[in-house]
């Protein structure tokens, strides 16, 4: 008896060992999506409007953190949040009961930054949401999802 209490001890801490390494070691390195660019800040913010434009996402709004910081009295280097849009699948997750909630990640946003002499392109890894989600948000979002990798790809020669 003493010997199950000790081995499912030991399993029990084990369990916890590996959630907690998952949590916090594994999954935050997984939350995004970072792509290193082949241009500087300019062109990759460039690069990646026209690819949206391309592949008919609009961009209702794009922000530049670094001029907004300023306003306040900080000084930070360049970072610019771009909000993709494509409204075909947003019609179908905001006219969508069921779905309307995953407006809370939307739109796409793309940040644009610069780190030690590169410029990265990060996104939200929104395969992670997907075993969460009901079958039709879950395609709308891993069309979504997909569609803005493609246009990140634009980054890259």
């Amino acid at each position: 008896m003493r010997r199950n209490i000790t081995v499912f001890t030991l399993g029990l801490l084990a369990g916890i060992l590996i959630a907690f390494l998952a949590i916090f070691i594994v999954l935050p390195r997984q939350m995004f999506v970072v792509t290193e660019s082949d241009y500087n800040f300019g062109d990759t913010v460039s690069a990646l409007v026209k690819s949206a434009e391309a592949s008919d996402w609009t961009i209702p709004h794009q922000y530049n953190l670094q001029a907004t910081m300023q306003k306040n009295g900080f000084e930070t280097a360049p970072v610019s949040v771009m909000s993709l849009c494509n409204p075909l699948h947003a019609e179908k997750i905001l006219n969508s009961r069921n779905s309307r909630l995953v407006s809370a990640i939307m739109p796409c946003r793309v940040a644009v930054y610069e780190d030690e002499g590169r410029t990265y392109a990060a996104m939200l890894n929104a395969k992670l949401f997907f075993p969460f989600m009901k079958k039709e948000a879950k395609e709308t979002l891993k069309a979504a999802n997909d569609e803005s990798r493609q246009i990140i790809k634009s980054i890259k020669q």
